[in-house]
């Protein structure tokens, strides 16, 4: 496509000078969504990509494979449990209680978002049952934009007792026995905070139930950062409370802890943990009178110590399961209606998953508990009360979501609950390889390929790189059906991850973001030089951070890459912490307000290096209009900067969705922004 055969888009002469350098910003009018201009560039864009993009292809494939359903783990309560489960016809989980055996073991609808909006805009963003299973709070938000609503149902007759409770966004919810009150986070009022910070200055409560928020008690958080998230949550026998604060999204936390039969629920008496110190710890109280303590204070690929809650400060911490030099200790479960009391380890082992048993007195291995295979687990979870067995989700890139109990007193582990669709899922060949990035460090990553023939074939990478958040195996809708129409998709566990620990994390944060980019070039080499696919066979696809990543990759290597699917991106780097949370990540890319940190981001922001005559590679960006997270207004800018600049044929396209935002969003929602997304690849690669 030529430059005339896009939208009209005035270059402006805006800059600003930030430390004695001119950083030009020609499209800054599109950060106002409700300009006219602006709002007459989306429709033209809107018509563009809809003439580019049909006929769709995919579309009918992924929702077959989708009609797999979903289901969560168990969260037992006084006999109850509560669960979470999709069928195939549904846009949306519901949330269910089951009544204990002697009341026939009957399943009920406690929320159903379809229910409580039919136009399925509201999504459940979180739920919490109270500690003997009587209450249940939950949280919703409506058209993609996060805010939950909180409210409390009554278990036994559904009805509503308390609600709404607005700006609840990323609250937890922590009961006190008997369901009298809990601990919930929530941000100051609007009115008394300014506009801009309004997604901020968040505080710990305590709320009475039945009583109004107007009475609710600050607990925790005034005069702290206005960044801060915090958490809460009580022990199960309702005698402490614990409280972390973290800044933003920063790798590390403050901890306290304080004993609720010592002092009021209103006023706790919170003693120090950890405070000031680069790292993240986290406590069980255990019942056998034990403190737990879950951390990767100087053991980067995490363990778990353990002390008298009396004595939780850190000098007084034992190790119970030490630091593999390999495996990453995700989390734990306690087992004691047994003879010898075990614990159970969850593990990651450069990103797949593996559960250990260790002697809960000697942190000892003693065994291992079967998976199905090699995937990944999603929490391990006991009955509250102590017991036998234990529950966890798994699932791999040809399996559906399950539910798998493990029976200490056996040994054995048995499916409990499968994804309620029946699908025919294409046989796949997986295999995990290593390559070496551009500073000699070793990198895997995940390829998925057709069961028979060989390549070269059209390949998508796909990454993110960011945030210690780890690409792990995942059955995928989107992904089985590219492979299965002959493609193949790779996934790299790049650095900025979690998948080697926090010092993997950090070796791609702040300073160091190039080597993601690094890593991700490599692996795009890797591929082509194995025959996997050729440079004019690949395409590269990220999402939010993994939108960064693309975005970086398309300006710096346009010529590894022919496509390039860039979903709620993160794109211009001196402005983004003026934007949705962005404020809440500058301790994981750094600020442009300090000279260094604006050097580090200066030097791959990609808006900021797009350059008039370079042939860029076919781009698609995937925005969101209600995203409260990362603001639509980074691909819309970009966008219109490489619409002006490119010289390559490949088109330029914004797919802009509204009502919708960052995260869940409706089952046939996902199927249509799926199917526009390998259309386009397949397109573009000659699938």
């Amino acid at each position: 496509m030529t430059r005339e055969s896009y939208p009209a888009a005035p270059r402006e002469e805006t800059a600003d000078v930030l430390h004695g350098i001119t950083v030009p910003d020609p499209y800054r009018w599109l950060e106002d969504p409700e300009s006219p201009e602006t709002e007459r560039w989306l429709v033209a864009q809107a018509e563009l990509f809809k003439r580019e993009s049909e006929p769709q292809r995919f579309k009918s494939r992924i929702a077959e494979l989708l009609k797999s359903g979903s289901v969560g783990a168990p969260a037992w309560r006084g006999g109850r449990y509560f669960f979470s489960r999709r069928t195939p016809e549904q846009e949306h989980a519901v949330y269910y209680v089951v009544e204990p055996d002697g009341a026939g073991g009957t399943e009920r609808a406690l929320v159903d978002p379809m229910a409580l909006d039919p136009s399925g805009l509201t999504t459940l963003d979180a739920v919490q049952p109270d500690k003997e299973g009587r209450l249940l709070a939950y949280q919703i938000s409506v058209g993609g934009d996060e805010e939950s609503v909180l409210y409390v149902v009554d278990v036994a007759t559904g009805t509503r007792i308390e609600g709404p409770i607005d700006r609840c966004r990323y609250s937890p919810i922590a009961w006190l026995p008997g369901g009298e009150a809990f601990y919930y986070v929530r941000r100051l009022p609007s009115t008394e905070v300014p506009e801009d910070e309004r997604q901020f200055h968040r505080r710990v409560y305590l709320h009475r139930v039945g009583t109004s928020t107007e009475d609710d008690v600050m607990i925790f958080g005034d005069g702290m950062k206005m960044t801060n998230y915090y958490g809460v949550s009580v022990s199960r026998d309702g005698r402490w409370l614990q409280i972390s604060a973290s800044e933003g999204t920063a790798p590390r936390n403050d901890l306290w802890v304080a004993d609720l039969t010592a002092s009021p629920a209103d006023r706790p008496e919170l003693r120090v943990v950890q405070e000031g110190v680069d790292a993240q710890t986290g406590l069980v109280f255990g019942r056998d009178g034990r403190l737990y303590v879950h951390t990767d204070r100087d053991a980067p690929r995490a363990r778990v110590c353990v002390t008298d809650p009396s004595r939780p400060e850190f000098e007084a911490w034992r190790d119970l399961i030490p630091q593999d030099p390999e495996a990453v200790l995700s989390d734990f479960a306690i087992l004691d209606d047994l003879d010898s009391p075990v614990m159970l380890v969850g593990w990651t082992r450069h990103a797949i998953s593996e559960i250990t048993v260790h002697d809960l007195a000697t942190g000892e291995r003693i065994g291992q508990v079967p998976t199905p295979g090699l995937g990944s687990i999603g929490g391990i979870s006991e009955r509250p009360e102590g017991g036998h067995e234990a529950w966890f989700g798994y699932t791999d890139n040809t399996t559906p979501p399950t539910i798998q109990r493990y029976d200490a007193r056996t040994g054995e582990t048995t499916l409990w609950a499968a994804s309620p669709g029946a699908v025919d899922v294409p046989e796949v060949r997986t295999e995990q390889v290593v390559y070496r990035s551009g500073d000699g460090t070793d990198v895997r990553m995940l390829i998925i390929s057709p069961a028979s023939g060989e390549g070269p074939r059209p390949t998508i990478l796909y990454g993110y790189g960011g945030f210690g958040i780890s690409m792990t195996p995942g059955y995928s809708a989107s992904i089985l059906s590219w492979v299965e129409a002959g493609g193949v998709y790779a996934i790299a566990n790049l650095r900025g991850g979690g998948e080697e620990g926090e010092d993997w994390h950090r070796a791609g944060m702040l300073a160091h973001k190039q080597n993601v980019f690094d890593d991700f070039h490599a692996a795009a080499e890797h591929l082509i030089e194995t025959g996997v696919t050729t440079a004019g066979q690949l395409g590269i696809s990220g999402g939010s951070n993994g939108g960064l990543l693309v975005g970086a990759a398309l300006t710096q290597r346009p010529d590894l890459y022919r496509a390039v699917v860039c979903s709620a991106p993160l794109l211009d780097m001196i402005r983004y912490e003026k934007f949705g949370l962005g404020a809440t990540w500058n301790v994981e890319y750094g600020s442009a307000d300090d000279p260094e940190q604006f050097g580090w981001l200066r030097s791959y922001s990609p808006y900021h290096h797009v350059e008039e005559g370079v042939r860029y590679p076919a781009t698609l960006f995937t925005v969101f209009q209600s995203d409260t997270r990362v603001h639509p207004l980074h691909a819309w800018k970009m966008c219109a900067a490489l619409q002006h600049a490119t010289a390559g044929d490949g088109p330029i396209l914004l797919r802009n969705e509204t009502e919708v935002g960052h995260g869940a969003r409706s089952i046939s929602r996902t199927v249509d922004l799926s199917a526009d997304t390998l259309t386009f690849m397949a397109r573009q690669l000659g699938l």
